[in-house]
Order: structure tokens, then C-alpha cells, then sequence
């Protein structure tokens, strides 16, 4: 069958792009790297625990893919697929905001309660994700993916500026910690909203009917990728380096609020500068990446990574928090079209479910080890010897990125 037709495409991009800012208002209330981690320093969770927030939720994700990616394998009706993993999500984020909207718990086993929702929700999200990404194949056209991806991914980030202002208002004129709780409710309705809209796209049908695969076949294919595909290799050895971020990422508002003592209320405006960057950098690097490779804007995010890094160590008052959370938010809205758009490349005409679940899950061991050696050490050292050591390894993910990884769309391995 022919290809996506462009009148499909644009379609598809306009409900993708409401698909992605209900997803991004709700997830501006119940983010990982502002407000889960200020929310569980409120419940007095350990420190370790604050800090490794980010980390652990990549892992969560990263757990449970091949397992999605294995299920996956023989999916006949992408539409339903989609839908039905996606529901998972939703029962740990209602109980969670509708325990603390209307119980609103604070005793020393709050933080355990909340923390059992969010592992779940982590878990659930990586489910998803496999999934979804082979939904968005169905949907895209491979000569403008990566500007599909920026566009929607925009729209993500306008969808979480506008929640994080609301955030900010919602944190500031109710009482802890029915605030949050409240939050996490409208996070729930969002992505309720958000999940639905999946009805309404126009789906490529495949050119070809896959045939059948067994595990032992889906096995046998992913360790030839593994053993053959020397230039994912190199990829995914030049974003073990980068893991190190995830730590950084949780640190960052728990080292600002230590140093300048703000009102928990900027967590909401720390939000809607993330997300502003992030919706401008994520629609720059889609169309960069698209005419010059998605392996350079994927640089040019780690290098931004970098920045905020170093702004946090040099930070002298409030202006210089809000300079962080700007290069954070452009370094994540930078990644997201490069990364995703990079899977599709390196799978060329094999399936991409796998190729994302090997990334992930192989990272998974290396940011548990970043997590937990930076929560070891906040009691030791000073959190900017922590930060200084972990901007050294982002330098060296952005240097083995340059020098050994090859554009895949221009190579065959």
C-alpha cells in the first residue's frame, strides 16, 4: 500500500499535537524533576530518595520494554494496542491524587504510600512506551518524522507551560499536602484526555503483513542487533556516560531551595520555564535533525545538558535557578525528537519496539549505579563536587558521541 498521504500527515500532526499537550499540562503537576522530588522533601523522604527520583523513573520505564516489546510482537491492530496499554498509567495517579486531595496524609509513612504510586506509574509508562512508539510509525512519514516529532513535542511543552503556571497557583493558595493531591488529579484527567485522541488518527497500514514471529525468533533477532549492529553499539556505550545527568536532574531544585531558600510555589514557575524551552528547542532539533542528521541535534542536547550543569554551579541568586531549569528544559525538548527520531533511523526496516527497548533497558543498570552512588556520597562530599563530577561525564558522552557515532541514516550498520 502507498504511504501515508500528506493530508493524513497533517492530520495526524494536529492530533498528535493535542495528543501532546494534554499529556504535557497534566505531567506539568506531577513532573520528576521538580515537583515529585519538592513533593516527597515536603513528605520527609529520605534524601537518597529525593535525589534519585529522575534516575529511578528512567529505570522504572526502562524495566519493563523487552517485556512489551516480547507481547508486542504479533500486534495486528496498532489502534487498540495502543489504547489499552495506555490505560495502565491511569490507576496510580488517581489513587495518588485522590488519597491526598481529600485524606491529605503527612505521617512518616506518607512518603512510603506515595512512592508505591509512583514506582507503579514508572512501570506503567515503560509499558507504554514500545507500544507507542510503533503507533507513531503507523502514523508518520519517514523523510519528516523528526519535525512530526518537534511540532507535537512543541505542543507538549506549551500544554506544560500553561500547567505549570496553574501549578504554581494551585501550590500557592492550598494547603500542603492537598495541593499536590489536587495535582495529581488534573494529571489523571489529562491523561485520560490525552489517551482518547488516539481514536481520531489515520493509520498507515504496513506494506506488507508481518508474519508471525515466535519468542525464540524475536530472541534470535534481538541478539543479532546486539551482536552486528556495531554503530548502535557505539550509541548506546556513548549514553552509559550520560545517565550520570539523571541524578543531576533531581538535585538540581533540592540544591537551589538549600542555597536561596524559595517558596515551593516556583516549583510551578520552574516548570513553565522548562517547558517553554523545551517546546522552542524541541521544534528547532526536529527540523535540524531532519536536514542534518538527528545524531548532531542529539549532541547539540547533550552539550545544552551541559550548560545548566554548570549555570547550577556558578548560580548567585534566583535569576541564575530559573537560567537552569531554561537550558534543562532546551536540553530536554532537544532530545526527545532526536532520540526518537535516531530509533527509527537505526531500525531502518526492522522493528523499531525492539530497537527501543534495548536502548533503554540496557541503560537501566548504569543510571541505577549513577543513582545510587550520588545518593551515597550527598552525605559525604558537597553537592557540587557531585555535579562536578557528573558534568565530566556528560563531557564524556558528548565527546564519544562526536568522535565514534556515525549518522545511521547514512550507513547500513
Amino acid at each position: 500500500m502507498e504511504t501515508t498521504a500528506g493530508t493524513d500527515q497533517n492530520r495526524n500532526l494536529v492530533l498528535n499535537c493535542l495528543h501532546e499537550a494534554s499529556w504535557g499540562f497534566g505531567i506539568a503537576f506531577h513532573n520528576s524533576y521538580a515537583v515529585i522530588p519538592l513533593f516527597l522533601s515536603l513528605l520527609n523522604a529520605p534524601d537518597g530518595v529525593v535525589i534519585s527520583v529522575a534516575g529511578l523513573f528512567s529505570i522504572l520505564i526502562a524495566i519493563p520494554q523487552l517485556v512489551s516489546a516480547v507481547m508486542g510482537r504479533n500486534i495486528r491492530n496498532i489502534r487498540i494496542a495502543v489504547l489499552g496499554v495506555h490505560t495502565l498509567v491511569w490507576p496510580p495517579i488517581f489513587v495518588a491524587g485522590f488519597t491526598f486531595a481529600f485524606f491529605a496524609p503527612t505521617g512518616p509513612s506518607a512518603w512510603i504510600f506515595y512512592y508505591i504510586c509512583f514506582l507503579l506509574y514508572g512501570l506503567a509508562i515503560g509499558m507504554i512506551i514500545p507500544i507507542w512508539a510503533d503507533f507513531l510509525k503507523h502514523v508518520t512519514r519517514a523523510e519528516r518524522r523528526g519535525t512530526f516529532f518537534g511540532i507535537s513535542f512543541a505542543f507538549n511543552s506549551l500544554g506544560g507551560f500553561i500547567g505549570g503556571l496553574l501549578s504554581r497557583q494551585l501550590l500557592a493558595n492550598f494547603s500542603f499536602p492537598g495541593n499536590f493531591g489536587w495535582g495529581f488529579l488534573i494529571t489523571f484527567a489529562s491523561l485520560v484526555t490525552g489517551t482518547l485522541i488516539f481514536l481520531l488518527y489515520k493509520i498507515r497500514e504496513p506494506a506488507e503483513i508481518q508474519p508471525h514471529k515466535t519468542i525464540r525468533q524475536f530472541w534470535e533477532q534481538t541478539h543479532s542487533i546486539v551482536k552486528n549492529h556495531k554503530n548502535f553499539r557505539r550509541y548506546i556505550f556513548s549514553r552509559i556516560f550520560f545517565t550520570a545527568n539523571f541524578p543531576a536532574m533531581s538535585l538540581y531544585v533540592i540544591y537551589a531551595k538549600d542555597r536561596f531558600s524559595f517558596d515551593i510555589s516556583e516549583a510551578g514557575m520552574f516548570t513553565a520555564v522548562n517547558t517553554v524551552a523545551f517546546g522552542i528547542a524541541s521544534y528547532l532539533a526536529g527540523r535540524f535533525g531532519d536536514r542534518y542528521g538527528h545524531k548532531s541535534a542529539l549532541t547539540i542536547s547533550l552539550g545544552l545538558h551541559l550548560i545548566a550543569l554548570i549555570i547550577a554551579l556558578a548560580a548567585r541568586n534566583m535569576w541564575w535557578v530559573y537560567a537552569i531549569f531554561l537550558f534543562l528544559g532546551a536540553g530536554q525538548g532537544s532530545f526527545f525528537p532526536s532520540s526518537m527520531s535516531l530509533v527509527y533511523a537505526f531500525a531502518g526496516r526492522r522493528d523499531n519496539k525492539t530497537y527501543m527497548a534495548l536502548i533503554d533497558t540496557s541503560l537501566a543498570p548504569f543510571t541505577f549505579a549513577s543513582i545510587m552512588i550520588a545518593g551515597s556520597l550527598i552525605h559525604v562530599i558537597d553537592v557540587a563536587f557531585i555535579l562536578q563530577g557528573i558534568g565530566i561525564l556528560i563531557a564524556v558522552s558528548i565527546g564519544l558521541m562526536l568522535i565514534t557515532v556515525r549518522e545511521p541514516k547514512h550507513i547500513t550498520s
